[in-house]
């Protein structure tokens, strides 16, 4: 299979084209700075603007499958107006790009992956959230429905098309679980705000071979929550962090702090969402990672 990913520098993206070139399938990354990605393996870089099809078009009509990961970090600063329209436009511009590209080649790819994000859902308390749940209604629910609707003409095309909404991903290197340790490793560990909202998380390892799976199982489409099947309440996880880590869990964070130091932005930590994976236990995937001791244990082996 020859792959077009795009969004494939970031942590999700390596870990996915590192997983596919393993099983032998060519993977061409399309990179703004391919000069400096770091990738190891058969994979090649291929340079695009993210906006438009310069450059890059013919690779399309080889492609066996287009892969969208694109996205700046929702949790990486505070959501002044202008990162607010970063947010949107670093999903919605390449996904339209992409989409141009394969309505023009004459060989169209048989499917399409496109990730989205469990904040589709908006928040909740208690309530479990399959794919079958409805969109939320806040800002960022909004913003990932019209994230996932911006691919949505391929399958006019007769493209197959798959959205993965996923949880957050555990890396001990990168994104969210590094601040979250932090406190542990100063021994300050305790629940955040009210410690009841939910976290919906998936291994470093399951969000690649879930993906991979979805990718060569030509029944698949749809959508697919790519969150353990495991979500724990944030005063669990916590204390899951404490217990692998041998350190104690007892200093809360309020929630009037979060707000102050992250404003509108805190509702990432102090909102959440009991998703479950539903759809993707039903099609056969097994989780190397369904709780999340093992996946922390698997994580500080490395």
């Amino acid at each position: 299979m020859k792959v077009i990913l795009a969004g494939g520098t970031g942590l999700i993206g390596r870990l996915l084209s590192r997983r596919l070139a393993a099983d032998g399938h060519a993977v061409w990354v399309l990179s703004r700075h391919p000069e400096k990605a770091r990738q190891n393996g058969p994979i090649t870089m291929v340079k695009w603007d993210g906006r438009t099809t310069a450059g890059w078009q013919h690779w399309v009509d080889e492609a066996d499958a287009i892969v969208n990961l694109t996205g700046e970090n929702i949790g990486a600063s505070r959501w002044t107006p202008q990162r607010k329209a970063l947010l949107r436009s670093s999903r919605i511009e390449p996904a339209q790009a992409l989409l141009q590209a394969v309505q023009a080649c004459s060989r169209k790819p048989a499917v399409w992956l496109q990730a989205s994000a469990v904040g589709y859902y908006g928040p909740h308390l208690d309530e479990e959230m399959d794919e079958t749940a409805p969109p939320g209604s806040d800002e960022m629910a909004r913003l990932v429905v019209d994230w996932e609707e911006a691919s949505r003409p391929v399958e006019d095309l007769g493209v197959r098309r798959m959205v993965t909404r996923q949880g957050i991903v555990l890396d001990d290197r990168e994104g969210a679980l590094p601040r979250m340790l932090l406190p542990y490793h100063l021994f300050a560990g305790g629940p955040v705000g009210s410690g009841r909202q939910w976290i919906s998380w998936i291994s470093r390892v399951d969000i690649a071979e879930a993906m991979a799976y979805l990718l060569q199982n030509p029944t698949a489409s749809g959508v697919y929550n790519l969150t353990a099947p495991n979500p724990l309440t944030n005063a669990q996880f916590g204390k899951t962090i404490g217990s692998v880590l041998h350190r104690p869990y007892w200093m809360p964070v309020p929630a009037f702090a979060m707000r102050l130091m992250f404003g509108e932005m805190a509702t990432v930590v102090l909102d959440g969402q009991r998703v479950v994976p539903r759809r993707l236990l039903a099609a056969g995937y097994q989780f190397r990672h369904p709780d999340l001791k093992s996946a922390l244990r698997d994580l500080f082996s490395r």
